[in-house]
């Protein structure tokens, strides 16, 4: 039995069916099936599934298979097949009566988990038991019954008169069995869940069974009543009835009051499912409770069709609209009180929802297969009189509940073939409430609000009103009106693919008859709103051109207050959009709507300074041109003559008004249409470029082209004369400035003909001086653009054909300007707010990560590659850091000058080194003015440090050399530093001490290279020197501030830097001439750190003797005047280093030139500080006996000369101290110290 169930899934529309002799299990209601996949909506036991309807309808034997022996067993009984029911009708149907009753009281009985399966199984048997007997009365109809006729003679046995009686007994007996359950609606209250066992089977309680039994029965017996009429071909009365009650019972009345009791349960059972539903949850609610209930309602429709069609019964459609009809009608006026329909609280929702539910079983086969390809036959007038109910001011309908009938009546419009009528009925409504905005206080739209945003969103609304699938939250997202627009767009499509224009006219007529004078001047802003959604939507199934051309017309009915409403304006360019999308020329909407643009921007630019209320009214209007207009573009597939009205120049005015948002928002525009007109420029180029192209495509390509030319034109009429005039104003949003300008450039590259005069012949160079190459252009402005060019390799190549050759070295330039002033923005701002901040906080994200990515391009150019090849050093591919970057490139840039070896090589590097730097110092002088940036200040004398000692070769040159003293006067000499009262702000003071070892080398190494010998750089070197030694000398000797001095830096760090001995000389000389050539016995300030310095000077350097020369006087002058301990010993280490040094410089022998270094000290001094000079002559002696032994004549006639100065005869106080002296000398001290003694001069 159960093969054969799996069989029957199988059946197809064959008439001959081959199936096994097995016994097959009748098909019977079930929706205990698993139909987890979701491909099956009935189960495989089910009337539909298992071909029994189609077997039903085409008049086949209903089971083939059973009740093939001469026995068969029902209700536990054997019967004779052919006679069972001739003989023992009434005694069959009572048994199954006594079935159900036994059924029924299974009910009682409590349904744990524990009996479930006794009781399911008790359940299923009797069931199986009473649809097996109902199948067996079909298969005896349809294979014993025999047909009687007027013209069959008399029954003379008496089994033949129980067959002739057999029709009518059925009828009755049906019937009787129809009474005795009663309808589906009285039922208790039945739990359609299942209990699943251990084993997954689904076990059903009692009451599943018996619904489901009843189910059966109602149904089968219609299957009965159908099969009688059809095999008897005429009207069978049912006596027992017709006896007893007077009524007239036949097949066919019996047959047309079990369907109506059966719509009506159907009916019932779906108000009961409806009070629970939500409007807005109409459509995604089931109102069958199984899918057999389904089932039912799919089986009435076929049979009831079937029947309508081959005799004269009614429609399914027929039957149903008449039971519905009863539900508006009052308790008293109903035409059968007896219909158990109870009164739903809202019948006209509930008409639309069943009827909707009810439509879409149309599209399942006989099989139970859904079938989108169907002809599924419509229900529109009965539809029509609730389209009239529902837009009935007089019932009061609500909006909420109008949502739901029209997306019933939308859902219907998918089904059944197009409809004008309902259009008609729903424009009558419409067309007299344009003005509400058809809004559900309480449910706020999440979908297409009726404020449309913008023209893009009012074709947006139209395009989804336009689709064929609509979203099932359509009652949430969208108002009636919105519905009411899907209805009107899906009936004019399927009406004009079915029948052609003609549709589309008498719609045409009935909604432009609305619209005149007197009506569009009642339009309120929403009303206007609700205007464009219909005529756009119009134009969108229709003839475009006509809808818009009569929209035109209308809107000069408007009032004058309403032609500046943003409304009017996003209509409009609704329209234009839409005639783009079509690729139609939009000539006359463009002229039109230009013309009120340049309009509304001349009021724009003379009420600027007005109040903000007016001017946020125009630019509402002019911001909704801006974006229509570049959707325009951005869509057009190519650019007409018309397009170039769009651009004219009330652009030039607006650009002018605006303030820094609204500029951000056109340059935004200006920058999409640049790119679309480049865009397609470069598609028309390659159609151009290609072999077979004939003539007259040649024509259409070369035609086109000049449509771009004109339109670019346009733009740099209109656009880059401001963008030029506002290079140097912070008016323009920099980013936006200088994207913008990169734009115009490629467009230059791309079309050089559109620009104009003033930048030909050669715009590409002439647009890259003005932003890319000018030094009064914001480096911000700078980076962006020519990170932008660097980008296009096009470009690149344009520039390196054009024949100018400083394209690179000019790319460079601003490069470095772009570094130096990375911290150029902190300067320029108001003087109450300026704070010197720290490095990290100077720059900009933004900039920083712009002039990285230009210092990444910029080391991809050829000539930079090939510098950093010649100098042999790391290529950094992908430089991160500028400054580091910067660096590189300067000592690159040093490096490759020094290795070449031609004269004219070196020559010509020099003016390209030269063009790299500009006016470099023009650069770096904002950083230098009365507002201080630390950072600022510290990158420039840090760059301008390392570009001196780079490029000291270069700078040694002729050529090169006025910018080093330039460089040297503006950093290390500028009149704050000479004026010894001022001091210099401590930043600055900061930079010059960290970088100063760097310029001091780099000057040194120019004054050994000079090709020839300047003094005034070797004066600038000792000014520099004498300006920073006493400015960088700590207060106090000890500590580490003195081994930081920048000028011992510069010694300390020139190991790399070997030609640095005119450095120290200078030093020497400067410190000799500043601080020791005092007059007098004055001594120079911080005496103690300056001969700490001298001192650290010995220590790190080799000192030769003629240093010591001019060193060793001022010593020896401190060690007799001062009278500081400190002072004193910090002398005394100076005297002894630079002793050692002249012993190490004269090979041993004392050196001529301390001799008389000191001899001219006793000289100086002797008179006076006698006993001083004895001391330092005796710390002198402890080094070297033979430079104190050469002075003795001198120490002995000094000794004399002040004896006789004095005239007191011999001085025997000073002659101790000489004595003491002598003592230290040896032998030759003894002998001068006998002829001091035996002198009695």
């Amino acid at each position: 039995m159960d093969n054969c169930s799996a069989a029957s899934m199988f059946l197809t529309d064959s008439l001959e069916l081959e199936l096994g002799t097995e016994w097959c299990k009748p098909p019977c209601f079930s929706c205990g099936f698993d139909n987890r996949g979701g491909g099956n909506h009935f189960s495989g036991e089910s009337y539909l599934s298992s071909g029994a309807l189609k077997r039903l309808i085409l008049n086949l034997d209903p089971l083939p298979t059973n009740f093939e022996e001469d026995t068969v067993e029902i209700f536990g009984i054997q019967w004779v097949t052919e006679t069972a029911l001739v003989n023992s009708s009434r005694v069959l149907f009572h048994l199954f009566r006594q079935q159900l009753y036994n059924l029924e009281t299974l009910l009682q009985a409590s349904c744990d988990f524990g009996k479930i399966s006794t009781l399911h199984c008790k359940a299923d048997n009797i069931r199986q038991q009473c649809v097996t007997f109902l199948h067996y009365v079909k298969v005896f109809i349809f294979r014993y019954l025999k047909v009687q006729n007027a013209g069959s003679p008399v029954p003379v046995h008496p089994y033949e008169t129980l067959e002739a009686q057999l029709p009518s007994v059925l009828v009755d007996e049906l019937h009787g069995l129809l009474l005795y359950i009663g309808h589906l609606s009285e039922l208790p209250s039945i739990n359609l869940g299942a209990f699943v066992n251990q084993n997954q089977i689904k076990l059903f309680p009692p009451s599943w069974h018996l619904l489901h039994l009843h189910l059966d029965i109602h149904w089968l017996v219609l299957e009965i009543l159908h099969m009688l009429g059809e095999k008897l071909k005429q009207v069978i009365y049912g006596h027992q009835f017709m006896n007893l009650a007077g009524d007239n019972l036949t097949n066919i009345s019996l047959f047309e009051e079990h369907c109506e009791n059966l719509l009506c349960d159907l009916i019932s059972l779906s108000l009961n499912r409806y009070d629970k539903v939500r409007p807005s949850e109409a459509l995604t609610s089931n109102h069958c409770p199984c899918s057999c209930i389904k089932e039912l309602w799919v089986l009435l429709i076929h049979l009831l069709e079937h029947r309508s069609k081959w005799s004269l019964s009614e429609s399914f459609w027929n039957w149903l609209n008449k039971l519905l009809k009863t539900l508006f009608e009052k308790s008293s006026d109903r035409r059968r009180p007896s219909v158990p329909i109870i009164q739903p609280r809202d019948p006209l929702g509930f008409s639309w929802w069943i009827i909707t539910h009810v439509a879409s079983f149309y599209q399942f086969d006989r099989h139970g297969t859904p079938d989108k390809m169907r002809q599924m036959e419509s229900n529109w007038n009965f539809v029509e009189e609730l389209l009239k109910k529902s837009i009935n001011v007089q019932d009061g309908v609500l909006e909420e509940q109008l949502r739901m009938h029209l997306h019933c009546c939308l859902t219907l419009c998918d089904f059944w073939e197009p409809n004008i009528a309902i259009v008609t009925i729903l424009w009558e409504y419409y067309s007299k409430n344009l003005n509400s905005s058809f809004s559900i206080s309480w449910l706020p739209l999440k979908g297409l609000t009726y404020i449309i945003k913008s023209p893009l969103s009012m074709l947006e609304m139209v395009k989804i009103c336009c689709c064929d699938k609509q979203d099932d939250d359509l009652y949430k997202s969208s108002s009636s009106y919105t519905i009411f627009l899907c209805i009107l767009a899906k009936a004019v499509k399927k009406a004009m693919k079915n029948n052609g224009p003609h549709p589309w006219k008498q719609i045409k007529g009935r909604i432009y008859s609305k619209f005149h004078q007197k009506r569009m001047e009642e339009l309120t802003e929403v009303g206007l709103q609700n205007f464009f959604s219909l005529f756009l939507l119009l134009a969108a199934v229709s003839e475009v051109e006509d809808v818009a051309s009569h929209v035109l017309d209308l809107l000069s009915f408007l009032k004058p207050s309403f032609v500046t409403s943003s409304i009017i304006w996003k209509g409009q360019m609704a329209f234009l959009l839409m005639y783009t999308q079509k690729n139609l020329d939009i000539g006359v909407l463009a002229e039109k709507f230009s013309g009120a643009f340049r309009e509304k921007a001349k009021e724009f630019l003379v009420s600027k300074n007005d109040e903000m209320g007016q001017r946020q009214t125009l630019w509402t209007l002019l911001s909704i041109y801006i974006d229509g207009v570049q959707e325009v573009f951005e869509t057009s597939h190519c650019l007409y003559p018309s397009h170039e009205k769009l651009l004219n120049d009330g652009f030039s005015m607006l650009l002018r008004a605006c303030q820094e948002s609204e500029l951000r928002t056109v340059l935004s525009f200006l920058q999409a249409v640049l790119a679309r007109i480049r865009s397609m420029h470069q598609q028309l180029h390659q159609e151009l470029q290609k072999e077979s192209v004939d003539l007259i495509v040649q024509a259409s390509l070369s035609a086109k082209e000049r449509h771009l030319a004109a339109v670019a034109s346009a733009l740099w009429r209109h656009f880059f004369s401001f963008l030029k005039s506002q290079r140097m104003s912070q008016i323009v949003p920099l980013s936006e400035l200088a994207d913008a300008a990169a734009d115009f450039t490629l467009l230059a590259v791309d079309m050089p003909s559109t620009a104009p005069s003033d930048l030909q012949p050669q715009p590409v160079i002439s647009v890259m001086q003005l932003f890319g190459w000018d030094d009064i252009i914001w480096p911000q402005v700078v980076a962006r653009y020519l990170s932008h060019c660097l980008q296009n390799s096009m470009l690149c190549e344009a520039l390196s054909h054009t024949g100018c050759v400083s394209f690179q070295a000019l790319t460079v330039r601003s490069w470095i300007r772009c570094v130096l002033q990375m911290y150029i923005n902190s300067l320029y701002v108001p003087d109450d707010l300026f704070i010197d901040i720290n490095p990290g906080q100077a720059v900009e994200k933004e900039y920083l990560e712009q002039l990285a990515e230009l210092t990444r391009l910029l080391f991809k150019l050829s000539e930079v590659k090939n510098i950093f090849s010649k100098a042999q050093v790391e290529y950094l591919s992908s430089p991160e850091d500028p400054t580091k970057a910067l660096v590189l490139f300067f000592e690159a840039v040093g490096i490759t000058y020094g290795n070449l070896q031609e004269l004219s090589d070196k020559s010509a590097m020099v003016t390209k080194s030269l063009e790299y730097l500009g006016e470099i110092l023009k650069y770096i002088k904002p950083y230098l003015g009365k507002k201080i940036c630390s950072a600022g200040l510290q990158l420039t004398y840090r760059m301008m440090g390392i570009l001196v000692k780079s490029w000291a070769q270069i700078f040694a040159t002729s050529k090169a050399q006025k910018l080093l003293f330039r460089i040297i006067d503006c950093l290390l000499l500028p009149h704050t530093v000479l004026q010894q009262e001022k001091e210099l702000p401590a930043p600055m003071l900061t930079a010059i001490q960290k970088s100063l070892p760097l310029y001091l080398q780099g000057m040194c190494i120019v004054c050994g290279q000079s090709q020839n010998p300047n003094a005034y750089l070797n004066q600038l070197l000792g000014s520099v020197i004498e300006q920073y030694i006493g400015r960088f000398l700590p207060a106090s000797p000890h500590g580490s501030g003195l081994g930081q001095h920048p000028v011992l830096l510069a010694l300390r760090n020139s190991a790399a830097v070997p030609p640095i001995s005119p450095l120290k000389k200078c030093i020497v000389q400067v410190i000799r001439k500043s601080y020791f050539e005092c007059k007098g016995s004055l001594l120079p300030p911080r005496l103690a750190s300056l001969l700490a310095f001298i001192l650290q000077l010995c220590k790190e350097t080799i000192i030769d003797i003629s240093e010591v020369e001019l060193l060793l006087p001022g010593v020896l002058k401190c060690l007799v005047l001062a009278s500081e301990p400190q002072v004193k010993r910090l002398a005394t280490e100076n005297l002894q280093y630079m002793v050692k040094a002249c012993q190490v410089g004269s090979e041993g022998e004392p050196a001529a030139q301390l001799t008389s270094v000191f001899r001219h000290f006793i000289q100086d001094y002797g008179m006076r500080y006698d006993y001083q000079i004895y001391g330092i002559l005796e710390t002198v002696a402890a080094l070297d006996q033979r430079v104190v032994i050469d002075l003795l004549s001198t120490l002995t006639q000094s000794l004399k000369d002040s004896e006789r100065k004095w005239g007191l005869g011999r001085n025997i106080a000073q002659r101790e101290a000489y004595s003491k002296l002598l003592s230290h000398l040896g032998q030759v001290g003894q002998d001068e110290m006998q002829r001091l003694e035996s002198d009695n001069t």
